[in-house]
Order: C-alpha cells, then structure tokens, then sequence
C-alpha cells in the first residue's frame, strides 16, 4: 500500500492520493508521503510540472478527524506544514486536479497549488466552524485571497460548499471539466505549461508570489533580480534562435 502514488508522463509528475476508503483524509503517514512525493517531484530533473489528484470518490476530505480524536498531533511535517504541503516551498508548478469534495484540509492543499482544474461534482469549503476547530493551514487567509471578500467570508463563517460550477465563475478554478475527465484536462494544461522554457516558467512564478503585497518599484527590483537567472540560461539563447530559425524551440531546462 502506498499513501500517494508517483507516476510520469513525459515531463509531468503525477501526484496521487492513494486513501480512497477514508476519503484520502489526511493522518500522519498521509502528510509524510505527500512531503516525499514533492521531495522526488523537485529532484526529478525530467519533471518539470505536477498534477495532484486524489484516488476514489474524493480529492481530501481533510485531517483525518479519527487521528486527530486518538490525540494525533499536526498530521504535519516539519518543512511542509499540514499535509506535507501547506507550507512547503516548492520551485516547479503544481497543478489540483480535483474530482469529488476537497473539503476543509482538503481544500487548503488546493490552496497550496498553483493552478485548479475541476469535475463538475468538486466541491470546496472550510466547515471547521461546524466542528468547533479552526481552519489553521491557511484557509482563513488564502480562500480571500482566491475569490471575492464576501464570498470567502461567507464560507468560512456558514462552513458551507462552493459548488465547482461557482468556483470557476469566481476565479478559484481554472478549467471546469465534466466530472471524471480532471486528470486528463490537468495533465493537458501540465503541457501547455511544458510548452515554455521551464526556467522562465520557474522564476515568472516566483516573481508573482513574491511581489503580491509589494509597492511597483519593490516588485521591479524582484523581477530584475529574478530576470537575470533566465539571461544566463541555455533556452534564453535557444527561444531566439528557434523563432528565427522559423522552428518550435528545443528546452533544454538550463
């Protein structure tokens, strides 16, 4: 039995949450294997882009509350946060393909994620209000950073669901896709990512998260800063070359 699966396709990891019978509700072992499955997605040099999804009926269900009850504490890892993943600081983009709920925890891994690509039957929330818990790996601040004000608010304070079909209207899902077809419609976005220069990829990603609460001029400084790793790469001479050459470039990923 493995807790999560690690599997590729061409360039693109594929991260699976392998609990099915409990919803892949997150326990201690859960959090340690999604930890590990970033580790080998981050060393995998021929890895350039993930897709999470979850084996069975549900994405996550979130912490395992049979764990928490017997006094489990954190179903954290030490770099990772809850789950392995809320706070683990990653280089290479990492796409939620979510079929069925993603509830609570399960919803703060979307979170965690770059990009969110959905079955119509996902649904997203953060009912610890309904448990008297709180929603502590990043919900409470993430969620309004992902849709409107009210609407965040209303979810965190009601413990209600954010249907997909909502979810994509208001921005928190990038591709809405008829239910079962997640992980195909992910991985088809993974290749569009793929498509471009990874290193430019990697540090355009790092430029937007780090400059969202930075003035314009701290944000040019990052950016500079940032754009000058990608100058000094292989694939920057490449990209000219293939466009004058009248040709698809050839990454090299260095």
């Amino acid at each position: 039995f493995m807790p999560v699966t690690y599997e590729t396709l061409g360039r693109v990891a594929i991260l699976t949450l392998n609990r099915p019978e409990a919803r892949n509700a997150i326990n201690q072992e859960m959090a340690d294997a999604i930890e590990a499955a970033i580790d080998r997605f981050e060393e995998d040099d021929d890895a350039w882009i993930a897709v999470l999804a979850g084996n069975g009926l549900a994405f996550c269900a979130g912490a395992d509350l049979k764990a928490v009850a017997s006094g489990a504490a954190g179903l954290s890892t030490e770099r990772g946060g809850f789950a392995g993943i809320v706070r683990r600081e990653r280089a290479k983009p990492l796409i939620a393909a979510v079929e069925g709920p993603a509830l609570a925890g399960g919803t703060e891994i979307v979170l965690s994620c770059d990009l969110v690509v959905a079955g119509t039957e996902a649904r997203f929330g953060l009912p610890e209000v309904r448990s008297s818990l709180v929603a502590n790996a990043g919900g409470l601040f993430r969620l309004p950073r992902a849709l409107p004000r009210n609407i965040a608010m209303e979810l965190i304070l009601t413990g209600g669901a954010l249907p997909a079909d909502r979810a994509y209207q208001l921005g928190l899902v990038n591709r809405l896709v008829d239910a079962g077809s997640a992980l195909d419609a992910a991985c088809a976005l993974a290749e569009e990512v793929n498509a471009n220069a990874p290193i430019a990829v990697r540090a355009s990603r790092r430029i937007f998260l780090a400059t969202q609460f930075l003035t314009d001029d701290e944000g040019f400084e990052v950016s500079a800063r940032e754009s000058h790793v990608v100058f000094r790469s292989e694939d920057f001479q490449e990209g000219p070359r293939a466009f004058i050459e009248k040709r698809p470039p050839r990454w090299a990923g260095r």
